[in-house]
């Protein structure tokens, strides 16, 4: 994935990034594949370069509200 070894353990930390868990005598940290593949799908259709529903280049521009000047009264 390219993602350093501190990154996991801060995304691991703050329960951010792909499920893990401990395993073995040091409590070596694990991934199961399934899982991993999984997450990345999930952050692949968070992203709006990889999801054209979620590109807001895709949509329609929305129309300014006109606002008036405020009504202060006659003047007179």
């Amino acid at each position: 994935m390219g993602i350093s070894v501190n990154t996991l353990y801060v995304w691991r930390h703050r329960r951010q990034g792909p499920p893990s868990f401990r395993m073995g005598p040091g409590g070596r940290v694990m991934y199961r594949r399934d899982l991993l593949d999984a997450w990345l799908s999930e952050q692949q259709q968070a992203d709006s370069r990889s999801n054209p529903a979620l590109n807001p280049l895709n949509k329609a521009p929305r129309q300014r509200e006109r606002r008036g000047l405020p009504d202060l009264g006659k003047r007179g």
